[in-house]
């Protein structure tokens, strides 16, 4: 589209914008005098805050109207200006006393919450992400959690698992920011559900999800939705899909008493402390987008790769050296407890009985009935009844994704396959002694 017909179309409308030169442009919102307009940060550090902002390819770029429902009944969060940045160090510790003030979380997680928040307003700079959760019974401040911590990150837009999943794949795509779910089980646990398409895709950059729309044509015109962003959410259970609960840093809330000194009631206070830092996270967006990237060398040493992809972009933010080893003992601590999980599933049984068969026979296979007999052995107590040589033999193929052959009248698996069956095992944490325990 050329100039004049850019000018022709109107002008834009514009949440936020990153210009191919570094200029960053912020949709700031004045509840009081109930207006919009765009913070401009240019490359050269200079900051202007202005009613529109004419673009060299002709294009107008506005803020959203003040009048806009989102924005006007706070379901998306915006600061009203840009505030005073001061030293990172005073704003992290600014942060920390406001979580600290207004929600009970353990000290770590504390932490990790006050350096989340931090991520949230400079995300787009990494190309994955981990979420935030609060997980517990209800009356134990998961929702408290939510409103304090998604208050202060960068565009937070409120949601409910009861919630029209529509409106939330176009508010996601339209205004970036932070998703902010509550109540996130109850609508879904699988695999399948809309939302869970969300957090499946949203932490990796350029993993769009497609939905069928109709145009004004009638004609099929699939839509990409981009949902990558920093999510924060609240729920009772754990997700049926693992891969899904690998991607949260987690708060497990009601395990203490409530300290004395949290508001029962949330305080009118909160909302203009809230809006206050936000407006000096706006400043820190401004000053720490083009500098801050994920840095390799805040990798944890000895975890698997896909906690060290959760938890890389908080890790590469956190200027202190003593939080970040605390962090990364915890993940060391959460990888010990999947690992323990995996092996006492079914699936860690049924590997630990083929290592034991393959090291008690110097042979070129192991047979289906052999492994069958031996995971018996170890798992009919938990299953209540054993198992057949069919059902362990379609275990093998649709679970593990190992292949049986006939020989001899009977269904094998080959040695050739050891070193798939080994890697398999580690994966799911057998130690040594657990591949031969009986």
């Amino acid at each position: 589209m050329s100039s004049a017909d850019k000018s022709k179309a109107g002008p834009t409308p514009t949440i936020s914008r990153c210009l191919p030169d570094g200029t960053l442009i912020e949709t700031l919102f004045d509840a009081k005098e109930t207006t919009t307009q765009l913070a401009v940060a240019t490359p050269d550090g200079q900051i202007t805050v202005q009613p529109f902002l004419d673009l060299p390819t002709g294009e107008r770029l506005v803020p959203y109207a003040p009048t806009n429902n989102l924005i006007a009944s706070g379901c998306v969060l915006l600061p009203s200006d840009v505030g005073d940045l001061g030293d990172k160090q005073e704003l992290v510790e600014a942060v920390r006393a406001f979580l600290h003030r207004y929600v009970d979380l353990s000290p770590l997680f504390e932490e990790i919450a006050t350096h989340y928040v931090l991520l949230t307003w400079v995300h787009d700079a990494f190309n994955e992400l981990g979420y935030l959760r609060f997980r517990g019974d209800y009356g134990t401040g998961k929702t408290r959690a939510l409103l304090a911590v998604g208050s202060l990150c960068y565009k937070p837009f409120f949601a409910s698992g009861a919630s029209t999943v529509s409106p939330i794949f176009h508010v996601v795509d339209a205004f970036g920011g932070t998703l902010v779910l509550d109540e996130a089980d109850l609508r879904f646990s699988d695999a399948t559900a809309d939302l869970t398409k969300i957090l499946n895709n949203g932490n990796v950059k350029g993993l769009p999800v497609l939905r069928t729309m109709i145009n004004r044509h009638r004609e099929l015109n699939p839509t990409a939705f981009k949902v990558f962003g920093p999510k924060l959410i609240a729920m009772r259970e754990r997700f049926a899909d693992r891969a899904l609960e690998s991607r949260f840093l987690t708060e497990e809330t009601g395990g203490r008493p409530l300290r004395a000194d949290i508001p029962i009631h949330t305080p009118q206070d909160l909302t203009a402390e809230a809006l206050a830092l936000r407006n000096r996270l706006l400043a820190w967006r401004f000053a720490a987008r083009r500098t801050v990237g994920p840095d390799p060398s805040r990798l944890v040493q000895g975890i698997e790769p896909r906690l060290n992809q959760t938890a890389l972009a908080l890790l590469s933010i956190i200027d202190d050296e003593a939080v970040r080893q605390r962090i990364a003992q915890a993940l060391a601590g959460e990888e010990a407890r999947v690992l323990q999980e995996r092996a006492s599933s079914l699936e860690g049984a049924l590997l630990a009985s083929l290592l034991d068969a393959f090291t008690m026979a110097n042979a070129p296979h192991v047979t289906v009935s052999d492994a069958t007999q031996r995971f018996n052995q170890r798992a009919c107590a938990d299953l209540g009844k054993p198992m057949t040589n069919k059902w362990v033999g379609g275990f093998l193929r649709n679970r593990l994704r190992l292949t049986t052959v006939k020989s001899g009248g009977v269904y094998v698996v080959q040695r050739t396959q050891l070193a798939k069956i080994e890697a398999l095992a580690h994966r799911y944490g057998l130690t040594r002694d657990q591949q031969t325990a009986t």
